[in-house]
């Protein structure tokens, strides 16, 4: 449907799982993609792209890094003339009980999953407003609104999420600039691998649907925000979680 038809998207977290998916959905929807990743992956998936046909780069980078998040945003602007979008999608995972974190694990999720969102938007937006067009889209987390054994630092992330974008909704709206978030539940990714199968089994019964979600799911909830048909959503979270309240 060429929704996206000529607009520059930056994609984190890009090389794999949900990033990946929604590399590929934006692309078919006539983005030019730019992911941005540590993982070099990033480049297989950004030459998959380009041998259909697609617009596609890669830049290896960490988002925990801001000086060099202003210089690849710069690049970008330089060779593409603008940013149109950005989908802040790079995360990881500690998990531990709370009596079993350490300060470490505590913070490097912080640093990647929180503070990293803040350094790329914070890259991009003046770009944004200096066209006064901009769509900002932030993965939460179904965890960010329930909680979850394990997961004080990825749970605090995934809140603050949702505070941030309603936040920038209305510093940025003036702009013509929205700001969204999209809080997954159990989705088929590398990260869900990891949990062992009695715990995601107990997880999928506790689905409405009785299933996880696929990459694909997440990325359609990106491309809906980040359309035209998106215009006058500005500040809310889109639970994408098979129904899990």
């Amino acid at each position: 449907m060429n929704r996206l038809q000529d607009k520059v998207a930056i994609i984190t977290g890009g090389a794999r799982g949900i990033g990946k998916a929604t590399a590929l959905l934006f692309a078919q929807e006539g983005a030019r993609v730019i992911l941005w990743d540590m993982l070099d992956a990033g480049e297989e998936t950004a030459r998959a792209l380009r041998d259909q046909g697609f617009p596609a780069e890669f830049m290896k980078l960490s988002v925990t890094d801001p000086g060099i998040l202003e210089t690849a945003a710069q690049k970008v602007v330089q060779q593409y003339g603008k940013i149109d979008i950005l989908i802040n999608n790079a995360g990881i995972t500690r998990d531990r009980s709370l009596l079993k974190m350490s300060h470490e694990e505590w913070q490097q999720v912080l640093d990647v999953n929180l503070t990293g969102v803040f350094n790329c938007t914070k890259a991009v937006v003046p770009y944004m407003v200096e066209r006064k067009y901009g769509r900002i889209i932030c993965t939460s987390s179904v965890v960010g609104i329930t909680g979850n054994f394990g997961q004080t630092n990825y749970s605090a992330t995934k809140a603050a999420i949702i505070g941030m974008v309603k936040t920038w909704a209305k510093e940025l709206g003036k702009h013509n600039i929205t700001a969204n978030a999209v809080a997954p539940g159990f989705i088929l990714t590398d990260m869900t691998d990891q949990i062992p199968e009695e715990v995601r089994d107990q997880s999928i019964a506790a689905i409405p649907l009785r299933r996880m979600g696929v990459p694909e799911d997440i990325a359609h909830a990106y491309l809906y925000l980040a359309s035209d048909e998106a215009s006058y959503v500005n500040g809310h979270t889109l639970s994408v979680n098979g129904g899990v309240a």
